[in-house]
């Protein structure tokens, strides 16, 4: 079968913000241009999508937005987009502005929607953009590495005042069902304890019993990371002070993780990510995710991708346990 010949692209960012997204738009669009295809911003997701929030995009379009974090197209989450109907309308609004494919900077929900976009006829690529780098087909997420640095900065001013008091804190990072913020930055700040929902086993008196022993042994503070998969931070706080008689503080750094300008390595990969989506769309390919495995940039198609299991590193997290104090 001959494949699709592509005039007009469509972009859009689906779900959670990540930085680096804008850096992904701004090489799908420039890209694109390059190869003689128009471009259309499509504004807030799906949602927008389907409330044909749709402008046309030029390389003045993109300027000056790499070094800043969030999306310049806005994201939403649509449940609309999640039915037969609300898919179908979106294929049909995509050809009643001529877009023949559409670059989707998302997660896995967010894949699920280009997928069924490809189903119906409209070619899409897949960029993954998702702070908490839990896609299976890839080593690297758009986001994760910004908002990895943004909370260990964080948590070593934690770290300061929490020694100054001699208090035991509980930081709660962002990561929903995925342990990776956590683990990564348990393993950089030199935690104590490292909560993830892929290991943590619920034993709340095995954690009281270790700060009880390192405080008989002088130990000044206890920096406790708990993912947001797990979360209750607050609650397991007041049960650790109680049991303890440590003075114990929660933390929830939240959406501060999403914001912020993203790190050169967000900046870079992205870029190459929406650079190589434009080319992929340009080509005539369709139902692919981008992704970066084993040191390459790569491409899977959607289905397969979707199919993928993640799991923390063994090796990674038996490392993080080792060097706990």
């Amino acid at each position: 079968m001959a494949k699709k010949e592509i005039k007009t692209i469509g972009v859009l960012t689906s779900g959670g913000d990540a930085p680096g997204m804008n850096a992904a738009i701004r090489a799908v669009v420039r890209t694109a241009l390059q190869k003689g295809l128009a471009v259309k911003g499509i504004m807030r997701g799906y949602a927008g999508l389907l409330a044909e929030e749709i402008v046309d995009m030029n390389r003045a379009s993109v300027a000056d937005c790499i070094n800043k974090g969030g999306t310049i197209l806005y994201t939403a989450r649509c449940l609309e987009f999640t039915t037969p109907e609300g898919q179908k309308r979106g294929a049909e609004i995509c050809r009643k502005h001529g877009i023949d494919g559409v670059v989707v900077i998302g997660g896995d929900g967010s894949f699920k929607g280009a997928g069924k976009l490809a189903a119906l006829g409209i070619n899409t690529i897949g960029i993954p953009g998702t702070i908490d780098l839990d896609i299976a087909c890839t080593d690297y997420t758009v986001g994760f590495d910004t908002a990895v640095n943004t909370a260990m900065e964080a948590i070593d001013k934690i770290r300061d005042t929490s020694t100054s008091h001699e208090r035991c804190s509980i930081i709660e990072v962002m990561g929903r069902r995925a342990g990776y913020i956590a683990l990564w930055c348990g393993i950089a700040n030199g935690a104590e304890e490292i909560l993830i929902p892929e290991k943590y086993d619920g034993d709340e008196q095995a954690i009281v019993n270790r700060i009880t022993e390192a405080r008989k042994r002088g130990k000044k503070h206890y920096i406790i990371i708990n993912a947001e998969g797990i979360g209750h931070s607050t609650s397991m706080a007041r049960r650790i002070e109680a049991a303890t008689g440590v003075e114990t503080r929660a933390t929830i750094l939240g959406h501060m993780q999403r914001g912020g300008s993203p790190t050169c390595k967000d900046r870079v990969y992205a870029s190459i990510m929406g650079a190589k989506a434009a080319e992929l769309l340009a080509e005539g390919a369709t139902n692919r995710v981008v992704a970066y495995k084993n040191g390459k940039y790569v491409d899977f198609d959607i289905q397969e991708a979707l199919q993928m299991k993640k799991n923390i590193e063994e090796e990674e997290f038996m490392i993080a346990t080792k060097m706990i104090n």
